[in-house]
């Protein structure tokens, strides 16, 4: 087995890595091609006194620069860690700061555009490079345009696998974002987790819909079918309109994604004929049953959703491939991990029973960055991580999630579910989209209001969405606050936190019932 991101693809292999599609022919990249251009970029790393353990911030998006760069800053022995290249200044501050990075790679012209990349390195020190695709010289460049504090020159080395490689931050529900370090070995453990779980092979080729700077993306999107020997089309960015198109001209059979871009694709023109797709993974948040069985419909493939978090180099468990029984409402199976349900006092609990959900593997952190009180509450003396979620076992040991342990809605001491509660309102053949959360409530502590974005041409009242709620919940769930949006408010990886959701439906009036 591969444990180190260098070694787990095979560089002299003639077969297609890359596809970076676009409106002419698009740019083909073998693997051996793949491995000249990583080579050269670590050269060039090295070269600016890029050394073992130096912290590189990726500001890209998702293109051939970025897939160099972040296997390239991994092959020296440095930390990569990729950020979103729409943040704001304050936003790059705060990382660049907290991971103390060296240097921060942008796009061709940021320097010249003072971008927020840019202003928020010079506030820290850290050096600014340009990179950008060089057909000509058949490379990708690497120009240090700002040295910040970068001196002198680095030999190239080679990684080892209890190397920190990648560095990325948890969203978190609460307080300050949780900088987790992820080695080699764990990110390699991963992409070997996946690979088994989807008999990843080098016939199938994935379209990729996740940004790189997401674990979702850069895992399971992207490193995972590498080191299965497939292919990657790498488009810019996610684009309905061009979705379809790039996906059945460059023969792609699977892809991975948010429940939100499912949805999108459901309501956008289907090709005719739906080309061959061996399965549809989903994960990054809940998919409501609803959205399961529209996409199995209309795809005529199988949709295999998956549970996963940044602490666990991404994938934790998942539902198996057919002729496995798949579960809508669950995530499945431990992929590669154990699995168990622990109670408030870290006991295992029978099945069927309710506790938070717990794992252990190779693939899983050691623990967050600086960050001692994080690690006490989130690691068992097993060795055992916390993830937070409320959940529990079926019958045959696939995982149920019931909810997120800080978002629980209490309401006189009930205990309820907002997922059971989306699922319920996204039921409604009006309703596009549904996020329950708790709001402050005099008499019981708390109860349930829920944000609904309506179908394009329809329209629905509060009293049809309560009566049509009330036979599938409970009278202490049904939501006593009703949200309408056009848009339900999301992170820049198309994720939904509730505490967003709540706080802009907070600003806006409501219908109350």
């Amino acid at each position: 087995m591969a444990t180190t991101l260098s070694n787990s693809f095979c560089p002299k292999s003639q077969s297609e890595a890359v596809i970076v599609p676009n409106d002419a022919a698009g740019l083909t990249i073998s693997y051996e091609h793949l491995n000249r251009l990583i080579v050269g970029f670590q050269e060039r790393l090295a070269s600016f006194g890029i050394n073992a353990g130096s912290a590189v911030s990726i500001a890209l998006p998702n293109n051939l620069e970025f897939i160099v760069s972040f296997l390239g800053v991994a092959a020296q022995r440095s930390i990569a860690a990729p950020l979103n290249p729409a943040y704001k200044q304050s936003e790059f501050e705060f990382y660049i700061d907290d991971i103390k990075s060296a240097l921060v790679i942008v796009p061709r012209g940021a320097v010249k555009a003072n971008a927020p990349a840019v202003r928020a390195a010079a506030r820290y020190g850290a050096a600014v490079a340009e990179t950008w695709w060089c057909p000509r010289q058949d490379k990708i460049a690497l120009e240090l345009l700002v040295p910040g504090n970068l001196k002198g020159s680095a030999p190239v080395v080679t990684a080892e696998p209890d190397d920190v490689a990648l560095v990325l931050h948890t969203s978190g529900t609460t307080g300050r974002p949780k900088a987790v370090p992820l080695t080699h070995r764990n990110l390699t453990r991963t992409m070997e987790n996946i690979r088994n779980t989807y008999k990843l092979s080098p016939q199938d080729r994935t379209y990729l819909v996740m940004p790189l700077f997401h674990v979702h993306g850069l895992l399971a999107g992207f490193l995972a079918p590498l080191a299965a020997g497939g292919t990657v089309i790498v488009p810019p960015k996610f684009s309905a309109s061009t979705f379809w198109r790039d996906f059945t001209h460059h023969r792609a059979n699977w892809y991975t994604a948010v429940p939100t871009i499912h949805q999108i694709l459901l309501k956008s023109p289907l090709p005719n004929p739906i080309p061959k797709i061996r399965f549809i993974r989903s994960c990054s948040s809940p998919l409501s049953p609803t959205t399961f069985h529209q996409l199995e419909e209309a795809l005529k493939a199988p949709v295999l959703e998956a549970y996963a978090m940044t602490e666990a180099a991404h994938q934790m468990t998942s539902n198996p491939l057919p002729p496995h029984q798949r579960k809508p409402g669950t995530v499945g199976l431990g992929q590669g991990v154990e699995v168990k349900i622990l109670d408030d006092a870290g006991k295992e609990v029978a099945k069927g029973k309710e506790g938070e959900i717990c794992i252990r593997g190779v693939n899983v952190t050691k623990g967050y960055i600086n960050n001692p009180s994080a690690n006490e509450s989130s690691f068992t003396k097993e060795g055992f991580f916390r993830t937070g979620d409320q959940g529990k076992l079926d019958e045959d040991g696939y995982v149920v999630i019931t909810g997120r342990i800080k978002e629980l809605i209490n309401r006189g001491g009930e205990k309820i579910s907002p997922i059971e509660v989306d699922n319920a309102i996204s039921a409604h053949p009006k309703v596009a989209e549904a996020v329950s959360f708790a709001v402050d409530s005099e008499l019981y502590g708390q109860e349930v209001a829920a944000a609904v974005v309506v179908k394009p041409g329809q329209s629905v009242s509060t009293e049809e969405l309560k009566k049509f709620v009330s036979e599938k919940l409970s009278k202490f769930k049904i939501p006593t606050q009703w949200f309408f949006t056009e848009h339900m408010p999301k992170t820049a990886t198309g994720k939904i936190q509730r505490r967003i959701v709540a706080e802009a439906m907070l600003k806006q009036p409501k219908a109350k019932l």
